[in-house]
């Protein structure tokens, strides 16, 4: 099989270029040492800072910089991490850290001082934490010696275990002003050693360093794995760049069902998109299939909501809103008569992604199905940094982005109650009803996790119904590596824990 019969002449011309370009810059390097993994990725991490972060990668590094009071299981329910918890009342619960006590990088043991201190800085007003949001519930935390801490409840909720994933920090480190988005100090299974625009690198315990090297190009990041100069790649590719992966000898792909949830987000403050009639237009214009045929080779599943099936409190019956051209072009036909459009003018919107090439393709899939309907949708493309900070400031009318990693259902308190607009959370598309907050209120105030999940559910499907995000697909899980990686293993949330432990076999040359 040849390059050429699984990339398009376009790529193959780019791939050509590229690689006589490092041919001729590194011919001398030689490929990434045994103690020493590469992990090529698409940008920089937005911040190290776990109390900031809300990005996909900044949370993926932060898994391994920091630990959390609790972690969770397969089936999305919360267990312990650095401490054990008791119910002392419906507003207490008492944490106790597990022995032996973890110790921060700097080498300072862990104590209930860090946690407290943790959380009072979330919970400062001053310190603008998204996270704040979603921990509100909280009157006060508190120390009660070394070993132990409580929290303090405004009122009772059976969720708030799973809302305590956030990394430690330690306390004197806080009380200094420390910058941790930049230089951060954890207890996690790695820790910092240096950042910059190239990358971040880190180390594990055993010594072996673990770098995420910022190529932004995904032909040029196939070219450093082929040369052995990057260990692997997880995502990010396009589906010819996995093909061709899939049969280099040197290489192999691994792949996981994924739980990770796509969708186009909606400013609800927009006039337009205000109007039911356009987002159901806009819904029944996307043929997801065809998409995901042509842009994932099969490998992801039509989404209906934002927890998959299997989740705890997720909707099996929800698989998202059906193709159907010809309702939309009504509804589009519709709107323009009520906005005195003539009936041969097409209904113009802006649709913000970032520069990844896969997700201007996929973009472009969507203004082609949607100008079929009556709409011109007009792609704008942007770096990570400028795309991200657009749609947190709420300047789109169009976006699509992807929620990584849930575990807990509190997402929906996160991502759509009216309090959780930014800085106070992630409503970015300003969404605010009043059926979806008394369901949010109520799932949050349920005794026990089925009368949590009825009310869950009822949330989805009044979301699916009110469509303030349009659902879109899980995308699978998928890692390319050399030959010599061993032990890698992929989770449908797409974390890189794996990296922990994962082996690479150091062959010489004959």
């Amino acid at each position: 099989m040849t390059l050429r019969s699984r990339v398009g002449r376009r790529d193959l011309l780019k791939l050509v270029g590229a690689g006589g370009l490092i041919t001729g810059l590194t011919a001398c390097q030689q490929a990434s040492a045994d103690n020493h993994l590469k992990m090529g990725i698409t940008g920089r991490p937005r911040t190290l800072d776990p109390g900031r972060a809300t990005d996909a990668l900044s949370s993926r590094l932060n898994r391994l910089l920091y630990q959390a009071l609790i972690d969770f299981d397969d089936s999305s329910k919360p267990q312990p991490s650095l401490a054990d918890w008791d119910l002392i009342s419906s507003t207490h619960y008492q944490f106790t850290l597990r022995q032996p006590l973890a110790r921060f990088h700097n080498g300072q043991t862990l104590t209930a001082q860090d946690v407290v201190a943790t959380y009072q800085r979330i919970l400062d007003a001053d310190f603008g934490s998204p996270h704040r949001g979603n921990l509100r519930n909280i009157a006060r935390v508190q120390q009660d010696n070394d070993h132990q801490l409580s929290f303090l409840l405004h009122q009772p909720d059976p969720l708030f275990v799973s809302r305590l994933s956030l990394g430690i920090l330690p306390a004197d480190l806080i009380a200094s002003g420390h910058n941790f988005g930049q230089n951060p100090v954890g207890s996690g299974p790695m820790r910092f050693i240096s950042a910059s625009e190239q990358g971040v690198m880190l180390e594990r315990e055993d010594g072996i360093k673990v770098e995420f090297v910022v190529v932004t190009d995904a032909l040029v990041r196939v070219l450093k794995l082929v040369r052995g100069e990057l260990d692997l790649i997880q995502n990010d590719l396009s589906p010819e760049l996995v093909a061709y992966c899939d049969q280099h000898p040197a290489l192999k792909v691994g792949w996981q069902v994924g739980s990770n949830f796509a969708y186009i987000g909606m400013n609800m403050s927009d006039p337009l998109l205000a109007n039911p009639l356009l987002r159901q237009a806009i819904a029944m214009g996307v043929d997801r299939q065809t998409i995901i045929h042509a842009m994932f080779k099969g490998q992801a599943r039509l989404a209906g909501a934002l927890l998959p099936p299997e989740h705890w409190a997720g909707h099996s019956g929800l698989t998202g809103v059906a193709y159907n051209p010809t309702q939309a072009t009504a509804h589009i036909t519709q709107l323009r008569e009520m906005l005195g459009l003539s009936v041969n003018n097409l209904l113009p919107l802006s649709f913000k992604t970032s520069s990844d090439p896969t997700r201007i393709r996929i973009a472009t899939l969507y203004q082609d199905q949607l100008r079929q309907i009556g709409i011109d949708l007009r792609i704008q493309s942007y770096d990570w940094g400028t795309f991200y900070s657009d749609i947190v400031q709420g300047r789109f009318q169009l976006f699509s982005l992807a929620w990584v990693g849930i575990k807990s259902p509190d997402i929906f308190d996160y991502v759509f109650a009216s309090h959780a607009l930014p800085p106070n959370g992630a409503n970015r598309g300003r969404y605010q009803s009043t059926i979806a907050d008394e369901l949010i209120t109520k799932a949050g105030q349920s005794p026990n996790m089925a009368s949590q999940a009825y009310y869950y559910r009822a949330l989805q499907a009044h979301l699916a119904e009110d469509l303030p995000v349009i659902p879109l697909w899980y995308e699978n899980q998928y890692v390319v590596t050399g030959k010599n990686i061993l032990g890698y293993q992929l989770h449908s949330d797409g974390r890189y824990d794996s990296l922990v432990k994962v082996r690479k076999i150091f062959t010489k040359s004959a």
